[in-house]
């Protein structure tokens, strides 16, 4: 077998895939190495969610909406279910109103595709949100919804089919000196290298991650299903999503809120909690999520912070009855100060990390722009 190829990635999460497929389509020959036989690593343990309008206008919001057109044309051609359904973000408070009001005036030049909505406008678009001192919401029509655990395994088996992609999965990559590539139990050349080893920072080149203001956050997440089904219609998030999202943080009214949050309850900011509601095909709800940020991450779940994501879901949608089906924590690499962390820590090698709880949002705009400079 022939062990060389152009350019060689290592991790098949979403930041490794993206970065296969935009070099294949170049007409580059590409290896894929994945320690596993399967990802299942932060890119399948997520909402799902393409979400431009979490990021801030330039760099950010422009990657995360031409990410979104290469989903839909992934989707299409892969064969997973996508939706672009938009997202709703809810407001019961004057202070939230006031953060959505000031948003739309600052940003109305943006490129974000965003309206106000009055509380009747907002239950047409979602009958499961609660109407009682409903203020409105923001409308955003750019968000999508794939179901991660499908469009991780589906992509690369395309890319494999499509293109020729060499997948290498159970192959750990234990040292890299270009030309030369050595996983456990193969070696192989490539002219280029890019690592997307996710929260794996002790594997390939700890001493520069050493060097880099990088962490590690920690999720709880939870699907749940319904007794009677339901359509929650766009992705749904309320008041603490706005004290979340970069988005946001430009807006002065942002602080009552943030102080009211605080007096509240001390659990959403000591468990980093802001709650985002998505569904997927089969019309399971995905519910999350909690933020612990270490090195080191806690391997044990925390029920009570389960329980603060369920009952503030509660405040703001009537789902029914419904039953948790699955629990889990996912762990992704957070770069302080900026939304991804690329570097060249030798020749010909690349770095590209840090993209936080946004990996499915970036990955293919910030592909696009590395290879387009190869």
């Amino acid at each position: 077998m022939d062990r060389s190829a152009d350019i060689a990635i290592v991790g098949a999460g979403i930041v490794g895939l993206a970065h296969a497929y935009m070099a294949l389509r170049k007409g580059y020959r590409v290896v894929l190495f994945e320690r596993e036989q399967f990802a299942v690593g932060a890119s399948v343990r997520n909402f799902g969610l393409v979400w431009p309008i979490g990021q801030e206008p330039g760099v950010g919001l422009n990657r995360a909406l031409r990410a979104r057109q290469h989903w839909q044309e992934v989707a299409a051609q892969a064969g997973f279910w996508i939706k672009t359904n938009g997202s709703l973000h809810v407001a019961y408070h004057e202070d939230e109103w006031n953060v959505l009001n000031e948003f739309m005036e600052l940003y109305k030049d943006a490129a974000y595709q965003c309206s106000l909505l009055n509380a009747s406008q907002v239950i047409e678009r979602s009958p499961v949100v609660r109407a009682k001192n409903l203020y409105g919401g923001l409308w955003s029509d750019t968000e999508g919804t794939v179901y991660a655990r499908e469009a991780i395994r589906k992509i690369p088996l395309w890319l494999q089919e499509k293109y020729g992609l060499i997948l290498k999965f159970g192959h750990v990559v234990t040292e890299i000196a270009v030309p030369h590539i050595k996983t456990a139990r193969e070696s192989w050349r490539a002219d280029k290298v890019f690592v997307c080893s996710g929260a794996d920072f002790e594997t390939l080149y700890p001493e520069i991650f050493d060097q880099q203001p990088v962490t590690k956050c920690k999720l709880q997440m939870m699907k749940a299903v319904t007794a009677k089904p339901v359509s929650i219609g766009p992705t749904l998030c309320a008041g603490l999503t706005l004290r979340h999202y970069a988005a946001f943080a430009e807006c002065s009214s942002l602080a009552k809120l943030d102080e009211r949050y605080d007096q509240q309850s001390e659990d959403f900011k000591k468990h980093g909690v802001h709650v985002l509601l998505a569904q997927n095909e089969a019309g399971e709800l995905i519910i999350g999520d909690s933020h612990h940020y270490s090195r080191t991450v806690e391997p044990f779940d925390s029920e009570h912070v389960n329980d603060v994501i369920v009952d503030y879901l509660r405040s703001f949608v009537d789902l029914g009855d419904f039953r948790i089906t699955e629990r889990w924590h996912g762990i992704y690499p957070k770069v302080q100060g900026n939304i991804s962390l690329v570097i060249e820590p030798e020749p010909n090698v690349t770095i590209v990390n840090g993209l936080g709880g946004a990996g499915m949002s970036l990955s293919f705009g910030l592909a696009e722009e590395l290879m387009d400079r190869l």
